[in-house]
């Protein structure tokens, strides 16, 4: 029995890749039958200004009203590409940091829609530059990430899974379940240090798990986890034609902040095609 996502939520702003990200959480939305939630969610303009005696209410109140422009822009954009659909709905993050009060929004989604950062997008200044790893972490849930370069396949019909046996990862295969089922190939990418096996016995596996819910997939096993996995996993997908990679996120806290593993941290600044991802 094929699975199906029930509810979509997807980041919304002023950058020029938000309309890509609305066009994929759209289209997923339609062949899922789910309802679609577009949040917008920018840092305001007065926030990080430096402080200006010179700078009085009046500058303020255009900031101000700069921001509930580009909220109105946003918001006309969404429900234009939205006309007709079902289950739709707006939403806008009004609480200053937006990561918290994005979040809060987020742990109602089956997956969210979010995108990669641009650091040469003028207006990517007004998403914090650690937003889709944030939400990613602090919501717990998984998030398609959207590049911000290059097309996008109309289907995500060739899959790859960089797989190891982590909780993550099995979190993210998971996530990806009503999409590996209605896709054509499935690859799967896994290092192993050969390290002995806990059980004995009629075991339970990957692969197993994947076959009980329809979907064949083609293993590709490798050796020992090489130092730059990140790249290799972004490699070994160019070269299997790959429409999406899905994987785990992994990091820790450290100090009140979150810090990526080296892999994730890799995947996301360099990735050139959608990546599911899980923490």
């Amino acid at each position: 029995m094929q699975i199906s996502y029930r509810q979509l939520v997807v980041h919304q702003d002023n950058t020029a890749r938000s309309a890509v990200r609305l066009k994929a959480a759209s289209d997923l939305a339609l062949q899922h039958g789910a309802a679609l939630c577009g949040v917008y969610a920018a840092t305001a303009g007065y926030i990080g200004m430096p402080y200006t005696p010179g700078l009085g209410d009046a500058a303020l109140a255009d900031l101000l009203a700069q921001d509930d422009k580009q909220r109105a822009q946003a918001q006309v954009a969404f429900k234009a590409a939205m006309t007709g659909a079902a289950g739709v709905s707006w939403c806008e993050v009004t609480e200053m940091p937006v990561i918290g009060a994005f979040v809060q929004q987020a742990l109602y989604a089956d997956l969210l829609v979010l995108g990669q950062h641009d650091p040469m997008e003028r207006l990517s200044r007004d998403i914090p530059a650690d937003f889709a790893q944030s939400v990613i972490a602090g919501s717990g849930k998984p998030a398609l990430v959207i590049p911000f370069t290059g097309d996008l396949p109309e289907r995500m019909d060739n899959v790859v899974i960089g797989w190891k046996e982590t909780p993550e990862a099995a979190r993210a295969v998971a996530a990806a379940m009503p999409l590996l089922q209605r896709a054509r190939n499935v690859h799967v990418l896994s290092w192993s240090s050969d390290t002995l096996r806990a059980c004995t016995g009629d075991t339970l596996d990957l692969e197993k798990y994947l076959r009980l819910h329809g979907v064949e997939a083609q293993w590709h096993r490798y050796g020992a986890e090489p130092d730059h996995l990140g790249e290799l996993m972004l490699s070994r997908s160019f070269d299997l034609d790959g429409h999406l990679l899905v994987m785990g996120c992994y990091g820790h806290s450290r100090a009140r902040e979150w810090v990526m593993g080296g892999a994730s941290r890799t995947v996301l600044q360099s990735m050139t095609l959608p990546v599911l991802i899980a923490h």
